[in-house]
């Protein structure tokens, strides 16, 4: 192979940190992660996962380091930033008075998806996540599975170079969770986007099945990242 070929990069960080007054949430964190995967990013409560997703969603600035996202940086170009990705946070976003299409419309006018394309991007997405024939019942009675995968419908609308996911799975039964891996796993050959997710590593003295299912996952497309600092 060619020394001089580039790999594309779905996003880098140079000494990320984030502090908090004397507190270090992020710690100096330099990365660069493939484009067209799966990324993991693994850790205990208070490993700063969140915070660090959250600057590279440009919710949160840092306080040192750069950070670039679908090739655009997080402090200098975040209106670009926002344009190239999807989120999920870990707080459930799905209106639950309306129905499963009537959140998805919205979503679609709030990523400006031009209106032409709107109502097959809309479908494309319930048939992607196995909502269709949940499309007209109203969020107030999904599932937990059933709001987390509607909620990733609705990050996937306008085709987002990364998607980033805080615990997408946290809190969900085994079957419920099985069903969500399973379509993010197919995420990047169906629309070539790059999935970043967070995730709890178990302690020490619970059970170590959790971690097994998501190195499992990530076995043939991603890097795990163990965030040492807080095991």
């Amino acid at each position: 192979m060619d020394g001089d070929t580039q790999v594309p990069m779905a996003f880098s960080a140079d000494r990320l940190t984030k502090r908090y007054g004397t507190v270090r949430a992020v710690d100096a964190i330099s990365l660069s992660v493939p484009a067209c995967g799966i990324f993991g990013l693994l850790g205990r409560n208070g490993a700063g996962k969140s915070t660090t997703i959250k600057m590279l969603t440009t919710l949160l600035p840092p306080t040192s380091g750069t950070a670039r996202v679908a090739g655009f940086d997080v402090v200098r170009q975040p209106v670009d930033v926002r344009r190239h990705i999807g989120y999920v946070p870990q707080m459930p976003s799905a209106d639950v008075d309306l129905t499963g299409y009537e959140n998805l419309l919205i979503f679609a006018k709030l990523y400006v998806v031009p209106r032409p394309l709107r109502a097959g991007r809309i479908d494309d997405a319930l048939s992607f996540m196995g909502l269709q024939e949940h499309r007209n019942t109203l969020v107030g009675r999904y599932s937990g599975g059933l709001r987390r995968r509607l909620e990733i419908a609705q990050s996937m609308l306008h085709h987002p170079q990364v998607l980033f996911l805080d615990e997408p799975t946290e809190g969900l039964d085994p079957v419920a969770r099985h069903a969500v891996w399973d379509r993010l796993q197919a995420l990047p050959a169906q629309l070539g986007t790059t999935i970043v997710l967070t995730t709890p590593a178990p302690s020490r003295k619970g059970s170590r099945k959790r971690l097994t299912e998501v190195r499992l996952m990530l076995r043939r497309l991603a890097i795990s990242l163990l965030l040492t600092r807080a095991l």
